[in-house]
């Protein structure tokens, strides 16, 4: 038993790395910088489900029952993390945790950021700014190496790959935004303060703390629009859209519904920056 029980300690970090790695993210778009950094050599399986609201979120019983297996969760800050993250925790207390957040500055009252009633204090969405996205791919890859330190040479370089689309990224954004009349954009739901702050604009939002819109507000947020020649407000699919409408009605706007929580990352940052530039030309 002994021999065993040492056998087991001096390899445990090859018994625990069979392949494929089981990777749980909370966001879906963690799960395309998983898959970029650790190639075919994890299984990454998201928590937040297509279409549902991250703040009310429940995990299914196939999830806690998938956790059992996992040995690595990369959290992001969300609001539903507030109420499972000790849970999930205990499910698989040998499981790596990952703060994607970690090494990154998360200003407590930066203009355009937003939190939700019993949240966390800063906004998730930090991935919406590609330079910060770099950030967060490096922690990824520094817990694949931790858990799988075999396979470190692919890991690096499926990083050094990743992070030079994501400078592409924002090099094609920056020409994208470049010699813009004005530099504000409407959103339903605040999800875009680090895509501002990165290319120095300024995101007015309808939604505030997890609240609807009231008719004083809505007269105010109709008067921005107009001073700043908005005609697009931009909508997340997870959220209510009546307010945004009836706003765009009111200044003979557009509505125009795109995702921060998709997985098909470069597309998304790329059709933002589209709409915002020919909005505001």
């Amino acid at each position: 038993m002994l021999r065993i029980a040492f056998f087991l300690l001096l390899f445990w970090p090859f018994v625990v790395c069979a392949r494929p790695l089981q990777v749980f993210v909370s966001v879906p778009p963690l799960k395309t910088f998983v898959q970029k950094v650790a190639g075919a050599q994890a299984q990454v399986r998201v928590m937040l489900q297509a279409g549902h609201n991250p703040v009310t979120y429940d995990p299914t019983p196939r999830q806690i029952s998938a956790l059992a297996q996992t040995q690595l969760y990369i959290r992001i800050g969300v609001p539903y993390e507030t109420v499972w993250m000790q849970r999930i925790q205990a499910i698989q207390p040998c499981m790596i945790i990952l703060d994607a957040r970690k090494g990154i500055h998360l200003p407590d009252n930066q203009p355009g950021l937003h939190t939700h009633h019993g949240a966390e204090e800063h906004d998730p969405h930090i991935w919406t700014s590609p330079l910060l996205a770099k950030q967060i791919a490096a922690n990824i890859r520094n817990a694949l190496i931790k858990l799988d330190p075999a396979q470190r040479p692919s890991y690096e370089q499926n990083y050094k790959h990743f992070a030079g689309e994501l400078d592409s990224l924002d090099k094609d954004i920056r020409k994208q935004l470049s010699g813009l009349k004005q530099r504000t954009f409407m959103v339903f739901h605040p999800a875009w303060g680090y895509f501002a702050e990165t290319y120095h604009l300024s995101q007015i939002a309808i939604q505030h703390e997890g609240k609807q819109t009231g008719a004083k507000s809505l007269i105010h947020l109709i008067e921005q629009a107009r001073a700043a020649n908005i005609k697009t407000i931009i909508v997340q699919p997870q959220f209510d859209q009546k307010s945004a409408r009836q706003l765009a009605r009111a200044i003979d706007g557009r509505v125009v519904a795109i995702d921060p929580l998709s997985t098909d990352y470069f597309s998304t940052l790329r059709h933002l920056s589209a709409v915002i530039a020919a909005d505001t030309h």
